[in-house]
């Protein structure tokens, strides 16, 4: 659990690894890296994407991994803040992550990436995530499974 300032008290901490070729010309990891790593704590967290990959480690919190066959969840939109240079460093970042908000078919996951040797917040971000029905395109609505599951990590947005 994160002490940092505006991190929910809810949130699943994911070690997220900063790799050599993350790093731009100023020796901080590049914003399009950053994506990336957004992407390891939300599958790290939640699980990967029903039906894709192989076995492997259970997630935390299987949201995104026991959902109905052919569900797939599906980025809607990114949102991002960089308060301080992430320093590319041969260790994990820092990465906490958890659910700001909750509707009747999507999601949206708050992030806190922290430099791991000073715990300053370097980044601070929101994606929101629907689920659509693989074969017709169309919205599912989160199951009260979900919301249930979801409900224990649910805290405040970063972006008021």
């Amino acid at each position: 659990m994160s002490t940092n300032p505006g991190v929910a008290p809810s949130a699943l901490h994911c070690p997220v690894p900063m790799r050599w070729g993350d790093m731009d010309a100023y020796g901080h990891i590049n914003n399009v890296e950053i994506v990336r790593m957004l992407e390891e704590a939300r599958v790290h967290a939640f699980g990967p994407p029903g039906g894709t990959g192989g076995p492997g480690i259970a997630p935390a919190v299987p949201l995104f991994t026991d959902v109905p066959p052919g569900t797939q969840s599906l980025v809607v939109e990114h949102r991002i803040r960089y308060v301080a240079e992430l320093t590319y460093r041969n260790i994990p970042a820092d990465v906490d992550v958890w659910i700001s908000a909750l509707k009747g078919a999507s999601l949206t996951l708050a992030y806190v990436i922290s430099d791991p040797v000073t715990g300053k917040p370097c980044v601070r971000a929101e994606t929101t995530l629907a689920f659509v029905d693989g074969t017709t395109g169309g919205l599912q609505r989160l199951t009260p499974e979900q919301k249930e599951m979801a409900a224990a990590y649910m805290g405040d947005p970063v972006f008021a």
